[in-house]
């Protein structure tokens, strides 16, 4: 990459990056378009004006090689945007991908294993965490993102911010719940997440302005499936 055309990626990609926020794409959006245009871009060496369908065939069969179909339809919508947005040219390859029609049925966990998973978590706020999405019947980043204003005790009910499709919802609080939620709310005292990052240590579960990390959960969930001998995914 000449050190003229690295200057040009580098300022459409700003630009690219102030048109995804300017269209209120979720963040997770944002991540993804952003970095399929990094990854394009390194392999194009930064020109990306005017791509031929054969420069793309090789460079979607490539990445194919080791990244899921997810992740090509993604570099894909990324390149679409940055062709429409920061280019102003027309998209012509519309059809260039067609992953293949899958329907897949999620693994359901019984209420005994459910209750082993919970019982085998020694860390408490993964226990609490996990019991949590279980009982709401949350995605993880839903429950990262639980704040102790969305619980309305009075009602039963919990308000579930930017769900999927950046829309709200309202879903039943069991007592049982409402309860641990109060009793782990009583050990950290943040007064605002629920579920406060555990960086800091008890001490600093309390002024903490982040939740429980996301990738943390999902390792805890593992190991702890893994110890209680529990083969679904």
């Amino acid at each position: 990459m000449t050190p003229a055309i690295e200057a040009q990626f580098k300022c459409q990609y700003d630009i690219h990056l102030q048109h995804l926020q300017l269209k209120g794409l979720r963040p997770k959006t944002i991540e993804a378009y952003a970095r399929a245009l990094r990854r394009i871009g390194a392999w194009f060496d930064g020109d990306l004006g005017d791509l031929s369908e054969t420069q793309l065939v090789e460079y979607f069969t490539g990445l194919l090689k080791t990244h899921s179909w997810s992740a090509v339809k993604l570099d894909l919508y990324g390149l679409k945007f940055f062709y429409t947005h920061v280019l102003h040219k027309p998209w012509t390859h519309v059809d260039l991908i067609r992953p293949p029609k899958a329907q897949r049925l999620p693994d359901i966990v019984t209420c005994e294993e459910a209750q082993q998973l919970f019982a085998s978590t020694d860390t408490l706020s993964y226990r609490v965490f996990f019991f949590t999405l279980y009982s709401l019947g949350l995605r993880l980043g839903e429950g990262l993102r639980l704040e102790v204003g969305d619980l309305d005790a009075a009602r039963q009910q919990v308000h579930i911010r930017n769900a999927k499709g950046n829309k709200d919802r309202l879903v039943p609080l069991p007592t049982a719940t409402l309860d641990l939620l109060r009793r782990f709310w009583q050990i950290h005292r943040n007064p605002v997440l629920l579920f406060p990052n555990r960086k800091g240590g008890l001490g600093g579960a309390a002024a903490a302005t982040t939740p429980l990390d996301r990738g943390g959960a999902q390792r805890a969930l593992r190991q702890v499936a893994t110890a209680c001998g529990l083969k679904k995914r």
